[in-house]
């Protein structure tokens, strides 16, 4: 037995995960105290206190009122469009929650009797229609969850946005301080909230399955399901959001007319940044919850089927949570690193800050999984793999996770190289603008394909190590060691939109120059780490799909599965297309989306008098329709490809053909989301690199409005929809349709095939 009791488990996840929100509202208190309104009560005590080196710009409090003006129409912007999309996913839950009821009601005709177990045919187990209605109910809960992680990530990046800007103009220290721990409150949130759920949903379920474990955690699956659905959706629909504004945006006011980024005379301006926070936070914030109760999901089914869950060992059993527990704590020892024990002084040292956060972390995480492992873990257990039993020690384990987490670390500076401009993949993009927008393109694209090397033999080891230690578990908690460290790693992602709305209410509200360049480094630091936080989700979701992949093979008793039979090579084939389906509907999305956008403000530029002269306002309110309609009604063809593949797959050619169609998108959609999401951030950060003219070589490619500068512009632009539409959107189809299989397997290895039956 292991030496961490069953009573000791129950107590410590709850409480990490407590102390994990806890440490959430901390930090958003201490944000909170950067107040975004004019004191006039105070003689003059507030401009001593705020202002130490201002003297240019918009007068002192006329700049607090309108930074407050615009982060109010950022936040409603933002709240609008989210209560809308969630609006009508509210119908589609409810919808998909009675197609998961009446598919796994079906397996056994509706009958209430109890069976033998799938895997222990010795015991009974309870009815197929309990796991159809639990299997439904975690659905909900896991998309309730994500819903809520998106919506709170959300909130906390509105509220501190315009305190970021006005922290910025006592220094760069304090605004990267406000803007990380904001970007922590969203990470801890996030964590805990999916942590606490899972355990509360586990110890409920409990209690009508009692000893069936086995039928217990294949219900539990639905959480996951729920949380990727939704990740979905929010993903999709906020890429197409936010791009649509930004390439808008960029086009006619930069290329066109020769204005700044984040100009006010610029009608798309406030669906940009509304756009950062609805598709970058919100739906960044859905889909590492969404991996993350996936890999926990897939890692407790794979143990419930092995001597954990046959002997009922509660500790072992819950292992993948005590691991995320554990990562809490971890997490916020790091993150004192970054907001109390050291203080960035200068520019250049904010990149390094946020890549030992990552550092940080990891390293902490390894000596926090071996105590985890020798704790909780017996000496020596089996675990299933595929029909056989496994023999495995508990220092295998211990191999599985850090392998995951290490092969983490090395996705995310392998990203870190190819997408900052600190380096010279980026700098020869750069570079390449001088003989305009095509050599530039083909530059950038070369680097994305070139950015898929390192990554993929990452992937590659961990998934070869631990398989080889400990079978499909193994993976599952490879994955699990990825994503440990999710609160650390959201922090640093959601600080990266916060950055960008900082530097655009500061051009918004007229802020001098100096304020305007600080932002900028913030911005330019965190549109690295943001690719960083992309190249995990990636890497996990390759991991956590395998794993998916593994317990669903198990689930619906294939033997194995076989390259060479007609069945299964259709299916990989077809999977192995559908990644590229998938980025050609969001891509088109966008660009439809983005040609409105562009006659728009073009319209406005052209009727409204006195615009570009700024004596009168543009109509924002507009800009911000358009994106809202365009992406509402975009996100539902590519969502419907990724929901209806496995069930059309399933029922009518069988699981064999499901598990081909499963294996070739895994492997084909990892290439094309890493390429795409490290090619747009290069082209970002080229464009950033020209624009800043830090060094001699930048000066010679500028200033803005050079024909470098725009050859560099087009290149951003159509890296917006790569980097933050489909890249980022295509971990989710790989991960999704694993976990729908899985939820579905039942029914598939029941009623699977109907078409192979008739021929």
């Amino acid at each position: 037995m292991a030496v961490l009791s069953e009573a000791l488990t129950q107590i410590l996840i709850p409480t990490s995960a407590l102390i994990g929100i806890g440490f959430a509202l901390l930090q958003w208190l201490l944000v909170s105290k950067v107040k975004v309104s004019v004191d006039y009560g105070k003689k003059d005590g507030y401009k001593d206190k705020l202002i130490e080196d201002e003297e240019e710009g918009a007068e002192n409090a006329d700049a607090v009122i309108k930074c407050a003006e615009i982060q109010n129409a950022i936040s409603v912007g933002a709240t609008s469009f989210l209560f809308t999309q969630y609006k009508y996913l509210g119908i589609f839950m409810v919808a998909f929650a009675v197609v998961i009821f009446l598919f796994l009601g079906s397996v056994k005709g509706f009958s209430t009797q109890s069976e033998p177990c799938t895997y222990n045919p010795g015991n009974l187990c309870k009815p197929a229609l309990a796991n159809a209605m639990f299997s439904t109910i975690a659905f909900l809960l896991g998309a309730l969850t994500s819903v809520l992680s998106g919506f709170l990530g959300m909130k906390i990046a509105t509220y501190a946005n315009a305190r970021t800007t006005l922290e910025a103009r006592k220094g760069v220290g304090k605004a990267f301080i406000t803007a990380f721990r904001s970007g922590a409150v969203m990470g801890f949130l996030l964590a805990a909230n999916g942590l606490l759920v899972l355990y509360v949903t586990i110890n409920l379920f409990k209690l009508y399955y009692g000893d069936d474990w086995e039928g217990l955690y294949e219900s539990i699956t639905g959480y996951g399901l729920g949380g990727s659905s939704m990740a979905l959706f929010g993903r999709v629909g906020g890429g197409i959001y936010t791009k649509a504004a930004d390439v808008g945006a960029d086009l006619v006011g930069k290329v066109e007319k020769n204005i700044p980024e984040d100009d006010p005379r610029n009608p798309a301006v406030i669906a940009d940044n509304v756009g950062d926070n609805v598709g970058d936070i919100a739906g960044m914030g859905s889909d590492l919850f969404g991996s993350y109760a996936e890999s926990s999901c897939a890692a407790l089914f794979v143990a419930s089927i092995s001597s954990f869950g046959i002997t009922h060992d509660y500790s072992a059993m819950s292992y993948p949570l005590t691991i995320s527990a554990m990562g809490i704590v971890i997490c916020l020892i790091t993150t004192l690193f970054a907001t109390d024990l050291a203080e960035i002084r200068h520019v250049s040292e904010i990149e390094p800050s946020l890549k030992r956060q990552l550092l940080i972390s990891t390293i902490l995480m390894t000596a926090g999984i071996a105590v985890v492992s020798f704790f909780a873990l017996p000496s020596e257990f089996t675990l299933f793999n595929f029909g056989t039993e496994k023999a495995v020690k508990n220092w295998h384990l211990f191999f599985c996770v850090s392998i995951g987490l290490w092969a983490g670390l090395a996705i995310g500076y392998t990203t870190e190289y190819y997408t900052s401009n600190a380096y010279s993949p980026v700098q020869d993009v750069a570079d390449s603008c001088r003989t305009g927008a095509a050599t530039n393109v083909i530059f950038g694209l070369a680097l994305g394909y070139k950015s898929v090397i390192i990554p993929i033999f990452a992937i590659a080891i961990a998934i070869y190590i631990s398989f080889s230690l400990a079978a499909m578990y193994g993976v599952a908690v490879a994955a699990l060691g990825m994503l440990s460290t999710i609160a650390t790693g959201l922090a640093i992602d959601a600080y990266g939109p916060i950055s960008d709305n900082a530097g655009g209410i500061a051009e918004m509200a007229g802020m001098s120059h100096k304020i305007r360049e600080r932002t900028d480094a913030l911005d330019a630091a965190g549109n690295t780490t943001a690719a960083i936080g992309k190249g995990f989700a990636i890497g996990s979701a390759a991991l956590v799909s395998l794993a998916l992949f593994g317990a669903f093979v198990s689930r619906a008793g294939i033997k194995t599965v076989d390259v060479l039979t007609p069945k299964v090579f259709i299916g990989l084939i077809v999977g192995a297309m559908l990644p590229y389906w998938f980025s050609a509907m969001t891509m088109k999305s966008v660009g439809s989306a983005a040609l409105k956008m562009v006659e728009e403000v073009r319209r406005q530029f052209n009727t409204i008098p006195g615009l570009m002269e700024g004596r009168a306002k543009p109509d924002y309110a507009n800009c911000v329709k358009i994106s809202t309609d365009a992406s509402l009604r975009e996100m539902i063809p590519p969502g419907a490809l990724v929901m209806l593949t496995p069930l059309i797959a399933g029922t009518l050619f069988g699981v064999e053909t499901l598990a081909g169609v499963l294996a070739g998108s895994l492997v084909s959609g990892v290439q094309v989301a890493i390429s795409a999401s490290n090619t747009g951030g290069a082209w970002d950060n080229a464009k950033k690199y020209i624009e800043a003219g830090a060094s001699e070589h930048a000066k010679s490619l500028g200033p803005k409005g050079s024909d470098p500068h725009k050859a560099a512009v087009i290149g951003d632009t159509i890296g917006d929809p790569l980097k933050d539409t489909s890249g980022p959107s295509l971990n989710i189809l790989i991960k999704l349709m694993a976990v729908e299989s899985l939820v579905f397997a039942p029914f598939f290895a029941a009623h699977g095939g109907l078409l192979f039956k008739l021929l």
